[in-house]
């Protein structure tokens, strides 16, 4: 099969080989020939993408498109150091892997040259910020964290406005535990004065 055979398969998609059926009666033995000829590169089983050439070589698709694929469409969200650190609550974590909540699989898995460690468990659809603020609470350990430590400074950004409270009581609500509701409602007392 040549590369024009498939003007479909578009560079910087991933796909799975069942995927690959509205091109071939054997989507399996498909997948097989474009790993052959170059037009598709595998991640794991059953899990393919294509390439983006660039001037520096071939260039893998994004990690969004990998995990898109991956689970299937399922909802997910990227969290962890990265968001954690961007919120000015003093952390500074590095995670070997990106942490993945997602509606359909835990555990860790490496697709293609990238690691993911996936957890499934309860997200909003569109997070704000102060899901993330709930999330680093409910994960400090894993940011190498203090929760006092956090639970000042967040008192400090909140004086600041930096965060709105009544967003981060609705994120409380619905996806802290017991502690962390404890640690961060006096808080939001105190800027409600």
């Amino acid at each position: 099969m040549t590369r024009a055979a498939n003007p479909l398969i578009e560079p910087g998609k991933a796909y799975r080989t069942r995927d690959l059926a509205a091109w071939g009666a054997n989507p399996a033995r498909l997948a097989k020939r474009m790993v052959q000829t170059g037009q598709l590169v595998p991640l794991i089983r059953g899990l393919y993408m294509r390439p983006v050439a660039s001037r520096f070589g071939q260039a893998p698709a994004s990690d969004q498109e990998l995990l898109h694929a991956f689970l299937d469409r399922a909802p997910f969200i990227f969290t962890g150091p990265e968001r954690w650190n961007a919120l000015g609550l003093g952390t500074t974590a590095i995670f070997a892997h990106s942490l993945v909540y997602n509606t359909k699989r835990s555990g860790l898995f490496k697709l293609g040259r990238r690691s993911f460690l996936l957890r499934r468990t309860a997200f909003p659809e569109n997070p704000p910020r102060e899901w993330f603020v709930v999330d680093l609470l409910e994960h400090a350990d894993e940011a190498n964290a203090s929760r006092s430590d956090l639970a000042a400074a967040l008192g400090e950004a909140l004086g600041r406005g930096s965060f709105n409270a009544d967003v981060l009581a609705s994120m409380l609500d619905r996806y802290a535990s017991k502690g962390t509701k404890t640690l961060v409602k006096p808080l939001l007392s105190r800027t409600q004065e």
